[in-house]
This record gives structure tokens, sequence and C-alpha cells, in this order.
């Protein structure tokens, strides 16, 4: 089975075309080429298809369950479907379960292919006082095409992250489980954030988080509605307009490979 893996800031993905997998249980798959040691490893699986647009994908985590979208999957996606192309300001649509996101190649260098996506509009944007792993907290939570919870403040110790991100991430008050963002505004403006990720644990990088992080930031926590949002993989550019949140960044594809394993039916 041929797949391609593609990172941007370190949040890592396999993409495997949805016709190499006829009555392949994706839940599964994900699992066995996700995993670190025994499979290829990755963050999540992404399989698609090609489109007049652009492709439509499906997004799975590295523990196999489904999410609706990743800004940092879509680009990589991008990344794949240009790679051979060398026009300027190329313009395509990938349809995610979150609904199309809009994407525009803005620069290329090296290996590294540079996008501006339009990642669509926060809903039912929200502070709300929870109890997690044993403290009392003020979250800000919202639909962002999946779910977000942010907690604003100083970033905290690797205890306090892995404590807070675990008990946050299956809390009963988000059915469907939900991403969680650490965000502090440093002076000037930016963001520094650190993400745990539903279905995988702490990430590199989070589009959608970091996209996320801006907006509970800027409603909330006095940063500006455009500023770099930094995670432990690198800065991303978000931008908070009327009509969309847009996110720039890079992504890169790692390489080419062919899987020799048998796909779970």
């Amino acid at each position: 089975m041929r797949f391609v893996k593609a990172h941007a800031y370190g949040n890592d993905f396999l993409y495997v075309e949805r016709s190499a997998v006829p009555g392949v249980l994706p839940g599964p798959l994900a699992r066995e080429l996700c995993d670190r040691h025994t499979g290829i490893g990755a963050d999540g699986l992404i399989l698609y298809a090609r489109t007049d647009e652009g492709a439509s994908m499906s997004l799975f985590n590295a523990d196999g369950s489904r999410a609706e979208v990743s800004g940092n999957g879509v680009r990589g996606l991008a990344a794949l479907l240009l790679r051979d192309d060398v026009r300027s300001g190329v313009e395509l649509t990938i349809q995610t379960d979150a609904g199309p996101k809009r994407l525009t190649r803005t620069g290329r260098s090296a290996s590294h292919q540079t996008f501006r996506a339009a990642m669509g509009l926060p809903r039912d944007l929200r502070q709300m006082p929870v109890t997690a792993g044993g403290e009392s907290l003020s979250l800000v939570v919202m639909d962002f095409g999946n779910p977000q919870c942010v907690l604003l403040g100083a970033l905290p110790a690797q205890e306090r992250f892995s404590r807070l991100g675990a008990a946050l991430e299956h809390h009963e008050m988000f059915s469907e489980g939900t991403n969680v963002e650490f965000a502090e505004v440093e002076p000037g403006g930016q963001i520094r954030i650190l993400i745990w990720e539903r279905g995988v644990g702490p990430t590199q990088s989070s589009g959608t988080g970091s996209c996320a992080a801006l907006v509970a930031a800027a409603a909330f926590g006095g940063a500006p509605r455009s500023a770099d949002v930094v995670a432990p993989g690198g800065p991303q550019r978000v931008e908070w307009r009327d009509d969309s949140v847009y996110l720039t960044g890079w992504a890169e594809i790692v390489c080419d490979g062919d899987w020799l394993g048998t796909p779970p039916h």
C-alpha cells in the first residue's frame, strides 16, 4: 500500500488514497500505521481522493478515532497535491468533515510550501468554569470544526500539562472529547501554546489549536486579533477576521513509501 508522509512544524500525518484501501477499516488501519514503534509513525492518518478543486479527506487520529479536521493535516495534503506544480498563488479547496477549507500557496522554499488557509469561524465561543485534574479552572471553549478548549495563563510545567491535558480531553462536559491548548499571551501580543491533541496526546503543533488559542486570547486575554502563535514546533500566523480565521504556515513532504502489512478488513 502506497503512502506519503508529511508534517507541519512536527505535527505529522500519513496520506493514503481512498482507492488504495477499499473495504479497509480505517480506525484499526490508523492505529497500525501511526504506531511509532511497530508502524510508520504519525499523529494521524488521512485518507483522501482528488477532486477538480483539490481533494476530499477523512482524518483518523493515532488512536483510531475519527476527527473532523486538522489545519496542519489540510496543509500537508495541499503540499502533496501541489508538489509538482511550480505556479505561484495556486488556490485549492480541501473538503473535510468540518466543511471546505480554502488554501492559497503563498511561497515555496526548498522542501517547504507555505499556505494561507481560510479555516472558518468559531462557534459557541464562551468561558466556562470546570473542575478537572483536581483543579478549578476557567476555560474558553468553542467549536472550531472540531471541539477545542483553551486554558489561558502561564504555561504549565510538564506534570500539570499531562494531568490537565488528559483530564480535560475526556472530561464529561465534552461528549466527543476535546482538543486542549494551554495559551500564554506574551509581551507584544505573541501567543505561546502547549497542545494536548484529542486521540493523540502531546503534539508539536496544531493548526486548529493555534486558531483556537488566538481566538480565546483575543476574546478573553487581551491579545490582538492577528498574531504569531508559537507552539513547540514553531510559529504560525493566525488572523481572526470577520469572514474567517486565517492560518498561515508551511508543510513539507517527508517521504513516499510502501507499507508491507495487511490492511484490516
